[in-house]
C-alpha cells in the first residue's frame, strides 16, 4: 500500500521533478481512482500540487486532473482560492473546457463579494 495519493499518483504517472520510486506493488490505474475518489480535499490538493506545481506541468493525464479538482471542488465548493485554481487547470487543455473555466471564475468572484 502507498503511504499517499502523492506516491500513489507518483508510482503510476511518474513525476517531472523526482524519480518514480520502486515500490514493488501492483499498478493499476483504477486502484488509483478508486482512492482518488475517496480522499479528503487536502489529499487530492496535496497531490496536484506536488506533481502538477506550475499547473502546465506534471505527467498526469489532463482526464485525471479535472477529475481530482472536480472531487476538490466537491467538498469544497465555497473556496474561492480553489475555484480559480480549477479554472486555471481547465483554460490550459482546450477550449472545451472554457465555459466551466468561465463558470468557476464567476463563482469564485460572486463568493469573495458577498
Amino acid at each position: 500500500m502507498h503511504s499517499s495519493l502523492t506516491e500513489h499518483a507518483r508510482c503510476l504517472y511518474g513525476d517531472e521533478y523526482r524519480p518514480t520510486p520502486e515500490c514493488g506493488l501492483k499498478h493499476l490505474e483504477h486502484y488509483f481512482i478508486e482512492e482518488l475518489t475517496f480522499a479528503d480535499a487536502d489529499a487530492v490538493l496535496a497531490m496536484l500540487r506536488e506533481l502538477c506545481p506550475h499547473v502546465v506541468d506534471g505527467h498526469l493525464p489532463v482526464w485525471v486532473r479535472n477529475l481530482a479538482y472536480r472531487l476538490a471542488l466537491l467538498q469544497r465548493p465555497d473556496d474561492p482560492a480553489l475555484l480559480r485554481e480549477a479554472a486555471s487547470s481547465l483554460w490550459l487543455h482546450g477550449p472545451e473546457w472554457d465555459a466551466i473555466a468561465t463558470e468557476l471564475e464567476r463563482r469564485a468572484e460572486a463568493l469573495e463579494v458577498s
